[in-house]
C-alpha cells in the first residue's frame, strides 16, 4: 500500500527545482566574486610595486570601411 498522494510528488519535484535555481545562483555569485576579487588583488599588487599604470584600458573597437 503505498501511502504518499500524487500532490506530495508533485511538490517534491516544485522543491527541488527551486533548490536547484538557488544553488545556481548562489554558484554564478561566487564565481563572480571570486573573478573580482582577483582583479582587484592584481591591480593593489600592481600598485604596491609602485607602479603607475595598473588601471585597465578600454579601447573601442575600430570598424573596418
Amino acid at each position: 500500500m503505498n501511502d504518499k498522494a500524487p500532490d506530495d510528488d508533485r511538490n517534491r519535484s516544485v522543491e527541488n527545482t527551486v533548490m536547484l535555481g538557488v544553488f545556481l545562483a548562489l554558484t554564478a555569485a561566487g564565481v563572480w566574486l571570486l573573478t573580482t576579487m582577483a582583479d582587484v588583488r592584481k591591480t593593489q599588487d600592481c600598485a604596491a610595486q609602485g607602479r603607475r599604470n595598473c588601471a585597465t584600458i578600454d579601447v573601442p573597437e575600430r570598424s573596418l570601411r
